[in-house]
């Protein structure tokens, strides 16, 4: 007997569409809860109901409830599928991957239509992770993102799309694996993983994307928050306009990390640049480079790096070695 449970968050595969004004929003019954479904009589499907959020309201704090919750019940279960809004998707994910210290499957899924819209992918995709999960290929692969036919690992996947169900990319190394009709086949995956388990989150880490003639005075106000970290995408391999430097300076002063990661969807950020301004002399002033993170990953990571150490030289081994 095999035993799995389906966690709902809420999100787009929660809701219904309003056919008269065209609108989607929540409703007090789950329209995927409680289905029937032919896996065998040796499989057993629960459910359970942590949420009922669109993702723009899920927090981290959300986002490590969710964690304690899929552990306790990984002592029970086999496995886990957690139905999630698309838009904050790949922040959960990826928290529950840096959390989470399992061999056992744990797998996100999501819709871009709702379940009562034409084309709806709602059904189809939880049918699709709980395929994934009962799969014994799924164990030792971390937190997975199944959507589209298609299986992402939780580190490189991100949203491309505002309404194409195909939404869910990984940019730089495509999906790990595929679903067919007959089949679930991985044909890659990681080759490290490192947990972070943390009891809660406190920090206070804003997220920055860097652009033409951008100067201090967004930084400064930033710092005048009194922010625990600093995460800014940069432009190309990592570099910035150099009258930002000024506050860079500043932030730094204070023993403040700043995480450097790029705005651009592939390709990891390099000291490569020595103009004012260019990644090797943000380098050198203490800038920490990560290696393929987006934005909202790396402020994921820092938040819960914080919450284990205010050195800077572990928090620059953390982001700058894991390989992704």
């Amino acid at each position: 007997m095999k035993k799995i449970i389906i966690v709902h968050t809420g999100g787009t595969i929660s809701m219904l569409e309003n056919k008269e004004t065209g609108e989607v929003n929540t409703t007090n019954d789950h329209p995927l809860a409680n289905i029937t479904y032919n896996f065998g009589e040796d499989v057993v499907i629960d459910e359970h109901i942590e949420f009922s959020l669109p993702s723009p309201h899920i927090t981290p704090n959300h986002m490590l409830q969710l964690a304690k919750t899929v552990e306790k019940l990984l002592t029970e279960y086999e496995g886990v599928v957690i139905t999630h809004g698309t838009d904050t998707l790949e922040e959960t994910a990826y928290l529950l991957d840096l959390v989470l210290d399992t061999e056992k499957p744990v797998i996100l899924t999501g819709a871009m239509r709702s379940s009562n819209e034409i084309g709806s992918d709602a059904l189809y995709n939880l049918i699709s992770s709980i395929r994934v999960v009962l799969s014994p290929a799924a164990y030792s692969k971390g937190v997975l993102v199944v959507m589209n036919d298609e299986i992402h690992s939780a580190v490189n996947v991100t949203k491309t799309s505002t309404s194409n169900v195909a939404t869910f990319q990984s940019p730089q190394y495509g999906p790990i694996g595929i679903i067919t009709k007959e089949t679930i086949i991985f044909h890659h995956q990681l080759i490290s993983r490192t947990t972070y388990p943390v009891e809660n989150i406190t920090k206070n880490v804003p997220l920055l994307k860097a652009y033409a003639g951008m100067d201090s005075t967004i930084i400064d106000l930033i710092a005048n928050g009194n922010p625990d970290g600093l995460i800014i995408e940069g432009l190309g391999q990592g570099n910035l306009p150099k009258q930002t430097i000024p506050a860079i300076k500043r932030i730094l002063a204070k023993d403040i990390p700043i995480i450097l990661v790029s705005r651009s969807f592939r390709g990891n950020v390099q000291p490569t640049y020595s103009y004012e301004g260019g990644g090797k002399k943000l380098k050198e002033l203490g800038v920490i480079f990560t290696n393929g993170l987006t934005g909202p990953k790396a402020r994921i990571k820092l938040l819960i790096a914080l919450e284990n150490t205010s050195d800077l030289q572990v928090i620059r081994d953390i982001f700058e070695n894991d390989i992704y």
